[in-house]
């Protein structure tokens, strides 16, 4: 379809009132010479079209038919960018112009698929490794893949695990971005249901840059314990508190609010276990992995000597009242002064058998506990979860 110049605007403007007739197509003669206003034929439906130009064709003469609606997009395009105009002499061939328009289109939705294939993949690796690094490993990175290509606003996923005997189920929430098609993890909620028991708590967790909260340590939270993390504040500076849930006080989603015990509030763990006699403190591995057990909130064996023997007992950090809890091995609270006591007593024994040995004139030993020569033997690194 070839036009004038000096009639293009008025073919333009015909062409989008046809479509808004409800005309979808545009037949013409396919010639050398341009055509008028007068000489176009629309028609709604392409069977019809596709008849006419069969019916008109001849051994001369050959007619041709475009969408309407990429006739006038193209001729309006030239419009506003004159370099999309192909004219010779004052002739448009909008024909060209049309093939033209779809070949750069085609090639800019390839750019765009690729972009888009790229970009899904970046934010999927993202979120497959914000999934995994908050505790929830690496069994889900199927279903995530599957929900980002569904393409939907918002989806879920459902994650369930046993911590001993207590069943915990989390419910991850993801939702698309409204400027991309870029997903986030937001949040998930986490309901325990405690061994034994037909009830079950529930709790929200939000992802926040530097301030995430990883599953194990939101179960420790749900059961009473205190976790210690580097934070970031409002202005983007990092600094450390210890966190605690406090079941007396509830936000308005049912949430209960999180109390924090920042550095100056003065609890100083390494210290507190100094006055507990604890043999796993005379191995620097050992008590490394010991705190930071602690730290991540979770109740640690340890084992305490006391009037000559070893007692497994199991502790926890108590940073509110800049102590540990301790546990005999039924999981009874034991009275710290009762500990403190033996750990006294513990310590003139020890200070009797230093004196004995100094009067034989043996080499001093090491002020920490003693770790016994059978673990020596077996020096394989303690994992604390």
């Amino acid at each position: 379809m070839k036009i004038r110049k000096d009639e293009f605007q008025d073919i333009l403007e015909y062409l989008k009132r046809k479509r808004w007739e409800g005309e979808e197509f545009v037949a013409s003669l396919s010639d050398a010479a341009p055509v008028s206003k007068e000489e176009l034929f629309t028609f709604s439906e392409e069977y019809d079209v596709r008849e006419f130009c069969y019916e008109m064709s001849t051994d001369i003469d050959f007619y041709n038919y475009h969408s309407i609606r990429s006739a006038y997009k193209t001729m309006q395009e030239a419009v506003e960018d004159n370099k999309l105009l192909i004219e010779r002499d004052g002739i448009v061939d909008v024909s060209l112009m049309i093939a033209v328009r779809y070949e750069r289109l085609e090639k800019e939705q390839l750019n765009n698929n690729q972009n888009s294939n790229v970009m899904n993949q970046k934010n999927f690796e993202y979120l497959r490794d914000q999934v995994k690094y908050t505790g929830f490993g690496e069994g889900l990175e199927n279903d995530l893949k599957q929900k980002i290509q569904e393409g939907n606003p918002e989806f879920k996923l459902q994650h369930q695990t046993l911590y001993g005997k207590d069943s915990v189920t989390a419910t991850l929430n993801f939702s698309q971005s409204k400027q991309s098609d870029m997903y986030f993890f937001n949040s998930y909620q986490v309901s325990l249901q405690k061994e034994n028991s037909a009830e079950t708590m529930d709790q929200t967790f939000y992802i926040n840059k530097g301030n995430n909260i990883t599953l194990k340590e939101a179960y420790n939270l749900m059961e009473g314990r205190s976790v210690n993390k580097d934070l970031t504040n409002k202005e983007g500076q990092v600094y450390n508190a210890w966190v605690q849930m406090d079941f007396k006080q509830s936000d308005d989603n049912g949430n209960f609010k999180l109390k924090h015990y920042h550095e100056n509030y003065g609890y100083d763990l390494e210290a507190v276990l100094s006055k507990h006699p604890i043999k796993e403190l005379g191995s620097e591995e050992y008590k490394s992995n010991l705190m930071d057990s602690l730290k991540k909130g979770n109740l640690q064996s340890a084992t305490f000597q006391l009037n000559g023997a070893d007692q497994k007992q199991y502790i926890e950090a108590n940073p509110q009242f800049k102590t540990i809890n301790i546990y005999d091995s039924s999981m009874q609270r034991v009275d710290n002064r009762h500990a403190k006591k033996e750990q006294q007593s513990e310590g003139e024994n020890e200070s009797v058998k230093q004196g004995s040995k100094k009067e034989k004139q043996t080499p001093a030993e090491d002020d920490g506990p003693e770790i016994p020569k059978a673990a020596n033997k077996r020096k394989k690194r303690q994992s604390i979860s």
